[in-house]
């Protein structure tokens, strides 16, 4: 068994790459009190606030810290889809985003709901418009990664719906928490160490 130490002031996570190969049987929509607007050039500010309330939680940082023009051009990209997921009173609880830029591969990049609405039903909405979006001609395989960090039923979310795991490694970053990207009471299961 190899053993590695993460220096203080790092964390690492297992990222496991899950892929779908054929397109699953049309579903219905689940019922929802949520509805899906797509987000056509979003601002940086919104677009890094539902991203910090969705993934802040897991440790999500990417988008954090990555400079606002190479973010910019991202969000500006047409191979590039964000969608968010709001709820009766406009608020935005929950987004995915959607990569073309690797066909014939579809990515669903980011997936998430705030913590407020996991566990009500509104994943497997989310994903029903996520797969219907996915699956557009031209696309043969859909891929998307989770990682230890993610929500612990991320995993089995992801196989129920017909992906595959085809890859993992491990990965270490600086803690956004000591770095100032998110608060340090983010993610309370995953020691600080400094």
């Amino acid at each position: 068994m190899a053993r590695t130490t993460i220096p203080a002031g790092q964390v690492a996570t297992v990222v496991t790459v899950l892929e779908m190969t054929a397109r699953p049987a049309p579903r219905p929509l689940p019922p929802s009190p949520l509805r899906l607007e797509r987000w056509r050039r979003p601002g940086l500010d919104a677009y890094r606030a539902l991203f910090r309330r969705v993934g802040g939680p897991w440790l999500w940082y990417s988008r954090l810290a990555m400079p606002d023009a190479q973010l910019r051009a991202i969000l500006d990209d047409p191979a590039i889809e964000v969608s968010a997921a709001v709820d009766r009173s406009g608020v935005e609880v929950g987004f995915l985003e959607l990569d073309f830029r690797h066909a014939p591969v579809g990515e669903l990049s980011y997936f998430g709901l705030v913590p407020e609405w996991v566990g009500r039903g509104g994943g497997g909405w989310l994903m029903t418009h996520a797969l219907a979006q996915l699956w557009r001609p031209g696309v043969e395989r859909v891929r998307v990664a989770t990682c230890t960090l993610d929500h612990p039923r991320a995993l089995g979310f992801y196989r129920h719906q017909g992906f595959r795991p085809t890859q993992q490694w491990v990965e270490t970053f600086a803690d956004p928490r000591a770095v100032g990207l998110l608060p340090p009471d983010s993610a309370p299961h995953v020691p600080a160490l400094r």
